[in-house]
């Protein structure tokens, strides 16, 4: 993979001409396993809404689906523990599994089809680290890692497709940078 600083310049610069995929990876297999690690982590996050809004019995049985009364985020924040639980209870309302399910079906949307990465990479790795303050590995019985876990790799796994341009290749990217341009909506 290589990179210019001409072609760097050129993502900041107002109206400039969109860059490319093409152009930051240089080589087809990488282009298209990055694709597929888009695709890959967009489907993650757009099956977690769908099991949480319809309750499929993988994470969410149906009893506490979304659509049957459900609350995904606030089930999930009654059960932290640790130094940030205080802060948690904020979003232990109504409004808090609304933003919760909106961000996982903006972030796997976006990532499954390419468009708005920058976006969901921002917004993603925040929910990430979110997720990861709720769950200190140092804190309790929470994973073999005292300081890093799999929100770590999710979160990259969000950032790298949105440096890379991941979804020009198999993604409608390329036609999204002809409508936003270079700008945070790419």
């Amino acid at each position: 993979m290589a990179t210019s600083t001409s072609n760097a310049a050129r993502t900041t610069s107002p109206g400039a001409k969109p860059m490319y995929m093409e152009e930051i990876v240089t080589r087809e297999g990488a282009r298209r396993t990055l694709a597929v690690s888009r695709i890959i982590i967009g489907w993650v996050f757009f099956w977690a809404f769908i099991d949480k809004l319809f309750g499929l019995g993988f994470s969410t049985p149906a009893e506490r689906a979304w659509i049957n009364g459900g609350t995904p985020a606030q089930g999930y924040i009654g059960g932290i523990e640790g130094p940030f639980a205080g802060f948690f209870e904020l979003f232990a309302n109504p409004f808090g599994d609304f933003l919760f399910m909106l961000g996982l079906l903006g972030i796997g949307v976006a990532l499954i089809t390419g468009c708005g990465l920058k976006i969901a990479a921002v917004t993603g790795t925040l929910l990430m680290l979110f997720m990861y303050l709720a769950a200190l590995p140092f804190v309790g019985e929470h994973g073999t890692n005292p300081i890093t876990d799999s929100h770590w790799v999710e979160a990259l796994l969000l950032i790298i497709p949105a440096v890379t341009l991941a979804g020009d290749k198999w993604g409608l990217g390329k036609w999204w940078a002809s409508k936003v341009g270079n700008s945070w909506l790419r």
